[in-house]
């Protein structure tokens, strides 16, 4: 399979990462107003209850964005050319708002930002959409099935400290259901012609 990256469809990756990039200057300038203003923590989620979202946005130092922003580049470019734009946007938002909940339910207290459980959400579904896919993972010097990489990635992130495996976890059920619906779809559109 040929792969190329074509600019005009990516408008909704470059958005993202614009907005990523832009909130995360914010950070460097006063990193204290973000986090309070924007991060989430279930214990001031009444009284700002707009942090379910805008946590996505904010991230928590150079190798987090950096990571985030590379691998929805790769995922998104990807899942946005076998499902286009709308079924993008929903994968991502509903993996990055599954992702805080489920943080929420799990992690009462604790404060979380990153767009990982959205990026999850986008691995997992292609993951069910293209699960056989070779993909090189650094520092791995072979390529491997992509189902793996996901997979894979989860569980060791997931052993790392100070990580939100619990938004990691549920951006993952949220790609990987979501993956399966297309997958059905993808199927029943060949099978009619």
């Amino acid at each position: 399979m040929r792969y190329r990256y074509q600019t005009s469809q990516q408008m909704p990756i470059w958005i993202l990462i614009g907005i990523n990039l832009m909130v995360f200057i914010g950070s460097l300038i006063n990193y204290r107003v973000i986090i309070d203003v924007l991060a989430l923590n279930s214990l001031f989620i009444a009284q700002q209850p707009w942090t379910i979202i805008t946590s996505i946005f904010v991230h928590a130092g150079w190798w987090h964005i950096f990571g985030n922003m590379l691998t929805l580049f790769f995922f998104g470019t990807y899942l946005l050319q076998l499902v286009g734009q709308g079924r993008f946007w929903l994968v991502y938002l509903i993996g990055g708002l599954a992702g805080n909940a489920l943080f929420l339910l799990l992690a009462p207290g604790y404060t979380v930002v990153g767009a990982s459980g959205a990026v999850f959400a986008l691995g997992g579904a292609l993951a069910v959409l293209r699960p056989k896919i070779r993909v090189f993972v650094f520092p791995i010097p072979a390529p491997i099935p992509l189902w793996i990489a996901v997979i894979g990635g989860f569980l060791l992130v997931s052993f790392l400290g100070n990580i939100a495996w619990q938004a990691h976890l549920g951006g993952l059920i949220v790609g990987l259901l979501a993956g399966y619906v297309f997958r059905r779809q993808e199927r029943r559109r060949y099978y009619r012609f």
